[in-house]
């Protein structure tokens, strides 16, 4: 196997397993509340981190005062907030639905880069955005819920919230004015995201005083070292021995692995919504990654770099 075939292979398992955390979270959330799961994810994933860190000998920069308000910024939104709607999105609505919402991350990620920073977008990018919203309308329209009634707009829309909460992550990541490298980032996103999310955990939601599954616990097990800190390791090894370019090729593969899964895994039926939606997301991110192929600082602008729009992050 070639060095550039082993990173594909890598970068293929990587986005397979950000299509699994959409599995998970689906099965936490029949047994565990949001802000309690999420502060358990954390709390296993950190110790994971940290000896990453150590056996890479990475290092954390002095932080400065405003950089350290952005990165608490960013932890609250890309990492509690995205995990926390996620998993309240997914008490209302289906994997597969989920599945394809969450692949529109790339797309929406270049939609409020030009919302907030006032980028004037091209005929190819107002493409993709129009397809990924074809995309996500094909699985809004009402049909089966998660809970056998009419399907939920509002799980729907608690979704894609997880999504924007996501793509704020990207855009406050482009004006930190030290950036931090990948694992020093991950690192510090995940003891933030714990500090805050065990306070509402605690306060609101009490998990003593109600059982919590075994299944949802190995979901969150499972959450926290597989697709978190193994999701992570896999998505740079591939990174390391491929173009940019060709990495944000494989981000297409996490709407379509997360359907495929809530059909083999949850057994939810697929219906032809939610094929076409799936459809037209990868479209459309593939599009987006075909425009930064012939411009490349374009596609930068939008935040949709190397990391191929911190899609790994999330994972």
């Amino acid at each position: 196997m070639s060095n550039k075939t082993e990173g594909y292979f890598y970068l293929a398992l990587a986005m397979i397993l950000v299509g699994s955390t959409v599995i998970a979270s689906k099965v936490i959330a029949a047994g565990i509340p949001p802000f309690t799961a999420t502060a358990l994810r954390f709390a296993i994933a950190l110790p994971g981190f940290l000896l990453l860190m150590k056996l890479t000998g990475t290092r954390l920069p002095t932080i400065g005062r405003g950089d350290g308000l952005l990165l608490v910024l960013q932890a609250v939104a890309g990492s509690v907030g995205y995990t926390t709607l996620l998993i309240s999105g997914l008490r209302m609505t289906s994997a597969a639905d989920a599945g394809v919402i969450i692949g529109t991350l790339p797309v929406v990620s270049a939609l409020v880069s030009i919302v907030v920073l006032k980028e004037r977008p091209g005929v190819a990018l107002l493409l993709a955005i129009g397809l990924a919203t074809a995309g996500v309308l094909a699985v809004a329209v009402p049909g089966e819920g998660a809970d056998g009634g009419r399907g939920t707009w509002l799980g729907n829309a608690l979704v894609m919230g997880a999504v924007v909460c996501e793509s704020l992550f990207i855009l406050l990541n482009k004006r930190l004015r030290q950036p931090l490298q990948p694992l020093a980032l991950s690192t510090v996103m995940t003891a933030i995201g714990l500090a805050a999310s065990i306070v509402p955990a605690l306060l609101f939601e009490a998990p003593w005083r109600h059982g919590l599954p075994s299944g949802a616990l190995t979901a969150v097990l499972y959450y926290a070292l597989v697709p978190t800190v193994a999701g992570f390791v896999l998505w740079y090894a591939g990174s390391a021995r491929t173009t940019g370019s060709e990495a944000s090729l494989f981000t297409a593969l996490a709407p379509i692995s997360a359907v495929a899964m809530a059909f083999l895994l949850l057994g939810e039926s697929v219906t032809t919504g939610q094929l076409v939606g799936i459809g037209c997301v990868v479209v459309a991110v593939l599009s987006l990654v075909l425009v930064g192929n012939r411009n490349p600082g374009r596609l930068r602008k939008s935040g949709c770099g190397k990391g191929a729009c911190e899609l790994a992050k999330r994972s």
